[in-house]
This record gives C-alpha cells, structure tokens and sequence, in this order.
C-alpha cells in the first residue's frame, strides 16, 4: 500500500495539544496564526490498517474491560523479532497507559524518597521533573558535545554511579539529540551499572524510528542473563506510527522479580495487570502487525524533510548550524553562533516568524543554545516552517 505523505491534515480545533494549546504553552493571547513544529506528535494520519481496526473497534460497540492478549503478545514478539533482531518472552511483557506513567510506576517501584537518580542531559524533560516530582535526588551526567556530536562522559558516569546511584534513566535513541547510541558505548553502560549495582531503565520509545545507516540496539539484547536482571526497557508503537492519543505502552523485563514488583504497584493504584483500552489493544496489534511500509514510507518523508529544512535554514542563515540525527523526527537546531538568547530568539520565532519549536534548557541547561523542531509533517508544511523561520531571523 502506498501512503499519501503529502496530504495536509488540519487539526485545528480538533483539541490537539501540538495545535489547540499553544496560547498556554508560550503565554501568548492568540496562536491562530502560528505554525506548531514543537510537541512530538506528528501531522500524518495513523496507518490505514490501524484506523480499519479501531473503525471495526467501535462498530461493534462494547468498549468493556479489555487487556493485553496472545494476539497483542505475538504481534510484539514479531515485530521486535524482525526490526531488531530481539528475542522477547511474552511473559516479559507489561502494559502501561504510556511511557511517561511508565517510567513514574518504573521509578516509584524500584526507588525510595531522597534515593539517587542519574541521568544524561540535555535528555527528554520528564527524566528530570518524575524523579524531582517524586522526592529524588536527581544526578546529572552532562552529555560531551563536540561540534553537535553528543556522547557519554564515562569518567564522569562512573564517579556519578559511585556516589550512591539507585536508577540510571537511559534515553536510548536520545532525544533531542537523534543519536543511535553504538554497541560499545551501551555495553560500557551496562558493564558500569552492573558493577555499582544500579538499576537501568531503558527508553527506547524512538527505536523504530532510525535512518538507514544506522541500526537501534536493544539494550537487553546486549546484556547477559545476569546483567538483564538491571534493565528494564519501555516502548511503545504510540510514537512510531502516531497514536499517542491511544495510550498504550510495554514495559519489557525478563526478571520475574521485577515484573511482579510491578504488578504489585500496579494494583496499589488501581491500575489493574496489562489492563489496556479495547482501542489500545485493537491499534498495537494491527500497527505491529501491518504497519511495516506505512513506517518505512515515514522514515523516508522525514529523512527527505530533514535534508530539506537544514539545507535551507543553514544556507539562508550561515549562524544556524544543524547536523541530521540518526534517529527521531526532531532536528536539535544549534543558534550559538547568532549571538541570540534563547529569550530574544524564541520571541522573534513566536512573535516575527509565527513558528513554534521547543526552547534548548527544556532539556536540561546543557540545551542552552539550541532549538528542537518536529518535521514529522507533509512537505508543503516543512516549507512552510522553514521560511517562517528564516522571516523571524532574517
């Protein structure tokens, strides 16, 4: 099946937080003629075969208590079996309303008031406000940046994991970065964690969403059985194929002893075992199941957006400098070079260029400097975004 990408979907006033709430979310009294390119959601429909599924969904009308079946079960073990090479039990597999309340449960779970937490900015807000949140300690471990190229500081990760760390928060592929992290680097996260006995809780919710070139690497495929029992990993199909609004996630563990930790919390909230919406169970299994070359058409609309939008920006604007990810559909935008503030260029995006992207220190103080820009949208919108932006710098 071939999938229209270049279709202009208007979601104004659909209560979409990327469209509908702009005004709160940058203070601004009227944002009807401002272009979102912030949150990570994307501006494409679902794939057909999974509207199909939640349209047959609704026509048989009893929306009861539902759960994560054997059918739902042997789509996931498919799909990561065959895009990434990953062997998952099905009784590894715990379902979630999302990866956010997942890691909150994840966290709650395994770790105590005041109990250290590491991660590694600039990384994804909620590694830092769940942890803040719950009465942690939060540990930083400052990406290196060199010339827009991150990578771990290992000397500094390990005295950091010597000081008592319970959980380490990896994001892996990073966001905002776009880095497909290597296999040597994630074994060398697992043999130090390992070693200071730290518990790992993997995000890989962006791991289907790589260019070619470049290959996610489960952390829990690299570990052995012993080291597995530290990893915890959360994913989910909502990001790959567009249904956050779906809630449904997996928390993906082999230790027994971990899942029924879980659990336990699970219930303690009310939350029930692998209790999921009929609709979430209905869009998981048809997205893993036949979302394959809706996924691959994406990756090639976006990779194509992303040489569109850098080209442009960087040849208009010299100062700005953008290097492609490896992974994601965000574009981490360095602005150092203008000599702006991150005020003064958010205010002319906002205010001259009528285009929203997500200020750097979101992601920590270490994304001072830079912008993220989501170009998971049609082309004609990706053009859109772009001369917006050059109009508010110009």
């Amino acid at each position: 099946m071939t999938y229209n990408f270049n279709e202009v979907v208007n979601r104004k006033q659909t209560r979409s937080v990327k469209w509908d709430t702009m005004e709160d979310v940058y203070h601004i009294d009227d944002a009807s003629d401002i272009l979102p390119m912030w949150i990570a959601d994307m501006d494409f429909k679902a794939p057909q075969p999974v509207i199909d599924a939640l349209k047959n969904c609704v026509d048989y009308g009893v929306f009861g208590y539902s759960y994560l079946d054997e059918h739902c079960k042997n789509a996931i073990q498919s799909w990561f079996n065959k895009r990434h090479e990953w062997h998952i039990g099905k009784d590894w597999i715990l379902a979630h309303s999302g990866v956010v309340p997942a890691i909150a449960s994840i966290i709650e779970t395994f770790t105590a008031p005041k109990d250290s937490v590491l991660i590694t900015p600039p990384v994804y807000p909620p590694f830092s406000n769940l942890p803040s949140g719950m009465n942690r300690q939060l540990i930083t471990c400052a990406l290196i940046e060199d010339d827009r190229n991150y990578s771990i500081d290992f000397e500094d990760f390990e005295e950091k994991l010597k000081q008592g760390v319970k959980m380490f928060i990896l994001c892996n592929p990073h966001n905002p970065g776009g880095i497909v992290w290597s296999k040597d680097t994630l074994k060398k996260v697992i043999e130090l964690c390992v070693k200071y006995d730290v518990l790992i809780l993997s995000d890989e919710i962006h791991a289907d969403l790589v260019f070619p070139g470049y290959q996610h690497i489960p952390l829990d495929k690299l570990a052995s059985d012993k080291e597995a029992q530290k990893i915890i990993t959360c994913t989910a199909p909502t990001k790959t194929f567009n249904l956050a609004g779906i809630h449904v996630a997996l928390i993906i563990s082999p230790d027994k002893d971990v899942r029924q930790a879980l659990a336990a919390n699970f219930t303690a909230h009310g939350l029930g075992v692998n209790r999921i919406s009929p609709f979430g169970a209905a869009a998981l299994e048809s997205a893993y199941n036949h979302g394959e070359d809706w996924l691959n058409e994406l990756i090639n609309i976006v990779s194509s957006n992303m040489d569109y939008v850098i080209s442009e920006i960087t040849k208009a604007i010299p100062q700005i400098k953008i290097k492609k990810p490896q992974a994601t559909y965000l574009l981490w935008i360095d602005y150092r070079e203008t000599g702006l503030t991150e005020e003064e260029i958010m205010t002319k995006l906002l205010e001259k260029g009528k285009v929203a992207l997500e200020p750097g220190t979101k992601y920590g103080e270490e994304g001072r400097g830079f912008l993220r820009m989501n170009v998971a949208c049609a082309p004609q919108t990706a053009k859109d975004g772009v001369e917006r932006f050059i109009k508010a710098l110009k």
